[in-house]
Parts: structure tokens; C-alpha cells; sequence
């Protein structure tokens, strides 16, 4: 085949962080990429927003940067046959249909801003999990509708678009799509984390529109995971059709194959989400989980549901060593660090600078490092920043199995923490189960790739979606006996 015949996938992958436009070849391959990294705002105390407009421009950024290279390989991007979009879930935009702008910067999914109104919702409500059967989630700052609830009741310009008609909600995937393509829509993965859709109809609850003050006509139509949203307009890659849809998690669940009920993965980047497949039918958990959409590959294909277990911190744990108390120069000094001591010295870091996620559910916890004595030292500190994600989540595991009735014997894991050796081989002595790191870390980027793949015929069936995601794995085994 003449490299003027190959076929490619592109995949916008969007995060908290940084956006990264990579292009896959058909056997899963990254053939070229660029990130464009940027900061969030944080103008007061547990408040963290980001201009919608610059998280688009970021985004043409980094296809701009991917395609310089792919053409300097002596490709075209018109050999590009689709692209994904994977997103950083429950960040919430809301803009104005006529104009197309932002009417206020975008509330990112950990921001905590909406802990009071939180609190209020609750009592309205009369417990926290009132609509958990509907949208399978409890009533918490981490999910999209509290956000849409407290623009419309704090930013002027949101209430005046609303007295207009003109207001449109949306999360990072929806607006992306808009506004790369001109269809407003959103995917089941993305609507299943604003507690506004119901699980099993895949369709707008009215029930919960109506108590979180949010209309239909506001908010996307919902989609599948995989199919022709529509071509993008303009710039590098026009013409070409968006075709894959996830939220990030999701697409990391489907890029690490876990397609057969009882598969679970975990990822770790700034938070950390463990996704354990529940099959066709959803498990409502009794133990602080979250029941969400795995994924439906197609408008008729079966939707597969999950457990899933949400940290709050786990990489930028390590970001604010870095960035803010400067006890490491880069991330990469963290592991090196944590294995110039034997243990962590009666040290415990609890990271919880924006509340404590699954299971525990507590928007009031702080984060606090205990057990300091002049034995110390910053490798002890180091070591208890991974063993602060590696316990919770221990706890996630826990939880699944008591709602699941599965004893998981392996989980796989990606995302940046897994380059740490130290930090896996940690998790593993935690868990006492295999832990399995694919060769290939890009499984969130990988799995919008495939949908979008999928869509468009590069691929036809999950069985081959599995070939081309499994690759090359590194085990890691538990070094502590079951009696110790």
C-alpha cells in the first residue's frame, strides 16, 4: 500500500490541563500529535473556571501542530477519515445560540463554588440520592446541572439569554461540536454526567429539568457514542466528519477494550476514575459509587453501562508539589523521590483540596498532610502523595465489589501516573491484584479514535476494536503476602 492509500483517525482530545490532537493509523498506532497546555483560573477559593473561547482555541492549536507534522511525514489530511472528540467531563458552558459566544467562563468539574446551593438542593430534595434511579448520580458539586443552576442564578448575561431564548448549555464535547461543526449535540457519556438525563431512556428527564430549573430547548440533543455528528467547517481538517463522542473516562474504558461486563480499568490523570463494566443493564450502587453510560457504539448498537469510582486529585496532587510548595522540580522527580525511602514514615496525605469524591461524598473535607515528625523528610512526603491515590482507590475497589458481587482479579490502568514505576507497583501492593499498563498509555485519545473509526466503516465490529486496542502490557504484582 502507497502511503498515499493509507487511512487515519484523528481524536481532539480535551482535558483539564492541556488539548491534544493526535492521528492513529489503522492499527491504533499515534502517527503524529501535539499538545497545547494552558492554565485554569482561579479568581477566589475552591473556584476554577476557564475561557470557553480559549479552550476552542487551544484545540486548533494542537490540530494545527499534529498536521504540520503529519504532513512533514508526507501524509494529507485528507486521508484523515473521521475524527473523535474525548472530553473532560461535567465542565459546563453556557453561550448564546445567536451569537455563538460564551456568556461567562466555563465552571471546570472540580470547581466548588456550588457547595452552599449544594447543600440547599439536598434539603429541597430530601436526600442526595433522590434522583439516583433516574440519572444514577447523587446531588453533589462535581455534576453539570448545579453548575447550569448557579450561572443562571449568579451571571446576568446567562439570566438575559434565558429572557431571550437564546440561552444554549452545554458540556466541553457539545460546545466543541457546535462551534467545530455547527450541530448541537452531545453524546450519552457526556449527558449521563449532568444529571439531567435519564440512564435508561437516554433521553432529557423532566423530573430533574424541572427541580435543577433547566430547560429542554437549553441544552443538546443526545446522541450515540459513534456516529456522523456532522463535518468540520473549516481550518486544516474541513470536511471532515466529527464521528466518535466520549467523555474522557468512557473513551479510556473503550480504548482499554474493556467491552465484557466484570473488565474494569483506572485512570490517572488530574483526578482518578476507575470504570467497571456492568453490562447492558445498570447497577444502582448502595455504596457511594456512581452509575454511569460505559458507551453506546452506534444509534442502534446495545449501551453498556458502569460503575465508577471518582477521585478528586490524583496527578494534581503532584502539579501542586511542583507548582505551589516546590518540593519537586518536575513530575518525573516524584517516583525517584518516594523509593529514597523504605515506607512512608508515619506520613499521610489526605488530597482532598476539592472535597473527598467517591465514596465518601464530602464537599467540607480539606486536604492535610498528618504524621509529620522531624523524621520526615521530602521523600516520605513524596511517597505519601502516590499512596494518597493508591488508598482511594482501595476504597473504590472495595465499594465495586460489594455492589458488583465480583471479585476483580485485574485492573488495568493508564493516564500520566502510570509512567511512574514506583507509583504502580505501590498500587498493586495496595490492591493485591494484578495491575496491568498497556504499552500504549493513550487509551483516552485511542477510544475516541475507535468510535469515530467505527462509525465511518475503518472498523467494524468491537471484536476488531479489541485487536487494535490490546497491545504490549507491563504487570505489576503485589510484593506484601496476605497475612502481612
Amino acid at each position: 500500500m502507497s502511503k498515499a492509500d493509507e487511512v487515519f483517525i484523528g481524536s481532539i482530545d480535551q482535558g483539564t490541563s492541556s488539548t491534544r490532537f493526535l492521528i492513529f493509523n489503522v492499527k491504533g498506532q499515534i502517527v503524529a500529535s501535539h499538545q497545547c497546555e494552558y492554565q485554569n483560573h482561579y479568581p477566589k477559593a475552591g473556584w476554577v473556571e476557564k475561557d470557553p473561547v480559549e479552550i476552542l482555541d487551544s484545540v486548533e492549536t494542537a490540530v494545527v501542530g499534529a498536521c504540520r507534522r503529519f504532513n512533514s511525514l508526507g501524509y494529507d489530511a485528507k486521508q484523515i477519515r473521521s475524527v473523535g472528540i474525548t472530553n473532560q467531563r461535567e465542565t459546563t458552558v453556557a453561550f448564546d445560540i445567536e451569537t455563538g459566544q460564551p456568556l461567562t467562563n466555563a465552571i471546570i468539574w472540580n470547581d466548588v463554588r456550588t457547595k452552599d446551593l449544594v447543600h440547599k438542593l439536598i434539603a429541597e430534595a430530601g436526600s442526595a440520592s433522590r434522583f439516583a434511579t433516574i440519572n444514577g448520580l447523587p446531588i453533589t458539586t462535581y455534576f453539570s446541572a448545579v453548575k447550569m443552576r448557579w450561572m443562571l442564578e449568579n451571571v446576568p448575561e446567562v439570566q438575559a439569554a434565558r429572557e431571550r431564548g437564546t440561552l444554549r448549555f452545554g458540556t466541553i464535547d457539545a460546545w466543541l461540536l457546535y462551534k467545530l461543526t455547527g450541530s448541537y449535540v452531545t453524546d450519552v457519556t457526556n449527558a449521563s454526567r449532568t444529571m439531567l438525563m435519564d440512564i435508561k431512556n437516554f433521553k432529557w428527564s423532566n423530573e430533574c429539568l424541572e427541580f435543577f430549573g433547566v430547560k429542554e430547548s437549553e441544552l443538546p440533543e443526545i446522541r450515540s457514542s459513534a456516529e456522523v455528528y456532522g463535518s468540520i467547517n473549516e481550518g486544516r481538517l474541513a470536511g471532515i466528519p466529527i464521528a466518535g463522542c466520549l467523555g474522557d473516562q468512557q473513551a479510556a474504558m473503550v480504548g482499554q477494550s474493556c467491552f465484557e461486563a466484570g473488565e474494569a480499568k483506572n485512570t490517572y490523570g488530574t483526578g482518578c476514575f476507575m470504570l467497571f463494566n456492568t453490562g447492558s443493564e445498570p447497577i444502582f450502587s448502595k455504596n457511594g459509587l456512581l452509575t454511569t453510560v460505559g458507551y453506546k457504539l452506534g444509534p442502534n448498537a446495545e449501551p453498556k453501562y458502569a460503575l465508577e469510582g471518582s477521585i478528586a486529585v490524583a496527578g494534581s496532587a503532584i502539579q501542586w508539589l511542583r507548582d505551589k510548595i516546590g518540593l519537586i522540580f518536575s513530575a518525573s522527580e516524584i517516583g525517584f523521590l518516594s523509593d529514597s525511602v523504605e515506607d512512608n514514615g508515619g506520613v499521610y496525605f489526605v488530597t482532598a483540596f476539592s472535597g473527598l469524591f467517591a465514596p465518601y461524598w464530602r464537599d467540607d473535607a480539606r486536604g492535610c498532610i498528618v504524621g509529620l515528625t522531624q523524621y520526615a523528610t521530602r521523600g516520605h512526603i513524596a511517597r505519601a502523595t502516590l499512596e494518597s491515590v493508591c488508598y482511594q482507590t482501595r476504597a473504590i475497589l472495595d465499594a465495586m465489589r460489594k455492589d458488583s458481587g465480583t471479585e476483580l482479579r485485574r485492573l488495568r490502568v493508564d493516564g500520566g501516573m502510570t509512567n511512574s514505576e514506583q507509583a504502580m507497583q505501590i498500587q498493586a501492593d495496595i490492591l493485591g491484584i494484578e495491575v496491568v499498563r498497556p504499552e500504549m498509555r493513550e487509551t483516552t485519545a485511542l477510544g475516541a479514535a475507535l468510535a469515530a473509526g467505527l462509525a465511518v466503516g475503518v472498523w467494524e465490529s468491537e471484536a476488531e476494536l479489541r485487536q487494535v486496542a490490546q497491545s504490549n502490557v507491563s504487570a505489576f504484582w503485589s510484593r506484601i503476602s496476605e497475612e502481612k
